[in-house]
């Protein structure tokens, strides 16, 4: 009697799985039945998309075509009624290239004539600009305005009289440490001569041209260095007293922005713009700089180089300069390297700081702070050459707010030169978008 009640049991089972079975195949089925009805559906609806995305530019290609027609007919019925009227048409695009030219020319041998005053004064107020937060905070917090203003002006005297003497203390102990090292460079002068005469050039040869070494030329620039250090005095006399009337005006900088919103917006946002990104040019320049001047010092340390702290500090000061500063700091230890150990200290030196500099400052730093001014690499380079003869070695450092104000206050804003922007920006699709409302102040 078991054995039955087994069997029936199991068929009863093999039933229930069955059905089971069959209600999951027909879920499937209506499933995928939904699925291609909806895959069908959005096919529709794509193919109606384009079909009125194809209808609606053909009616504005057709709408602008009988614009145009119109303008043209307006155009020549005016001719005919008035022979003697004036008719405005766009210049064509070559007298346009050469009129904008000339101007950014001229514009740039002006500022050129007056470097002495124009490059101190912008540099003044990079520094105040980037030194503005503090004022902001302190107006917060209910200090008065003028001890916020009074504040950020101090701030930026500390700074700037630490960076002075920590660039003359590394100049000084240049020339102090290198003067130990006279004999390894006449050594290596004395090499380098008989080297040339290995190779055909005869060494009485060499030394009369060393002798027809004209002693005039020399005096000459010797006075041109004790120029350039009367112009370096200059220079601070007027980054000062710039700075002191800048200050004077800083609490009323900001109302003063506000109004100029209301008559010209796009000139007061490319303003902003241009503040935002001088703080953030020099704060991305001065971090990263401390960061890579430090992994200087260790490297320094390890090769043993003398004098490794002025090193790190002159990598640090020659960083603001962009593209050549890397060199101009490199040389200096490299050299002392190269007279204390020979070739392959100097050679430590030299790849210590290239991969140091090409993995901080290529690699990290975009990927935490991005491009702080918007350029690409070679508009960064263009900048710094034209920029520099323009202001002369101030330029060099003031190089890439220059180009940011013109990038700022002429392109950013306009539509019609986001093809230019497209160019020159570091990001060429967010160049040509459409500028998003300034939050910055």
């Amino acid at each position: 009697m078991e054995l039955p009640q087994k069997l029936r049991d199991l068929w009863s089972g093999t039933r229930i799985n069955d059905n089971a079975r069959r209600r999951e195949v027909a879920r499937r089925e209506r499933k995928a039945a939904e699925d291609e009805a909806v895959r069908q559906s959005t096919e529709q609806f794509k193919k109606e998309l384009r079909a009125e995305v194809v209808a609606t530019e053909e009616a504005n290609q057709r709408d602008i075509m009988k614009a145009a027609s119109a303008l043209v007919d307006a155009v020549d019925k005016r001719r005919a009624d008035d022979p003697d009227a004036v008719v405005h048409r766009p210049l064509p695009s070559i007298t346009v290239v050469l009129i904008t030219t000339a101007a950014g020319w001229l514009v740039l041998s002006l500022l050129h004539e007056l470097s002495d005053v124009a490059a101190p004064m912008f540099f003044a107020l990079n520094m105040l600009i980037t030194a503005y937060p503090i004022h902001r905070w302190m107006v917060k917090h209910s200090f008065p305005s003028w001890l916020g203003a009074l504040t950020s002006g101090l701030t930026v005297l500390i700074v700037l009289a630490l960076g002075f003497v920590g660039m003359g203390w590394s100049v000084a102990a240049t020339v102090t440490e290198l003067q130990k090292y006279m004999p390894q460079m006449v050594s290596t002068y004395e090499e380098s001569v008989r080297g040339l005469a290995r190779i055909g050039f005869s060494e009485d040869a060499i030394a009369e041209k060393l002798k027809g070494i004209d002693t005039s030329k020399i005096i000459s620039v010797t006075s041109s260095v004790l120029s350039d250090t009367s112009s370096v005095v200059t220079l601070i006399v007027v980054i000062l007293t710039g700075m002191i009337f800048m200050v004077m005006d800083t609490p009323s900088m900001h109302r003063r922005l506000e109004l100029t919103a209301l008559s010209k917006p796009r000139m007061a946002l490319g303003l902003s713009d241009f503040a935002h990104g001088i703080r953030r040019y020099w704060l991305v320049t001065t971090v990263f700089g401390l960061i890579v001047a430090g992994f200087d010092w260790v490297a320094l340390i390890i090769i043993g180089v003398p004098l490794a702290g002025v090193w790190a500090l002159f990598s640090f000061l020659t960083n603001y300069i962009p593209n050549i500063g890397f060199i101009v700091g490199l040389l200096p230890p490299a050299m002392l390297a190269f007279f204390q150990d020979g070739w392959v200290a100097c050679v430590a030196v030299i790849v210590s700081y290239s991969v140091l500099n090409f993995v901080i400052q290529s690699i990290i730093q975009p990927k935490f702070a991005g491009d702080a001014v918007g350029l690409t690499p070679t508009m960064s380079f263009v900048s710094l050459l034209l920029w520099g003869w323009c202001f002369g070695a101030l330029g060099t450092l003031i190089a890439l707010p220059c180009s940011l104000l013109v990038k700022s206050l002429l392109l950013d804003h306009d539509p019609n030169s986001r093809w230019v922007n497209a160019l020159i920006s570091n990001d060429p699709e967010e160049a040509v978008g459409p500028p998003a409302p300034s939050k910055h102040s």
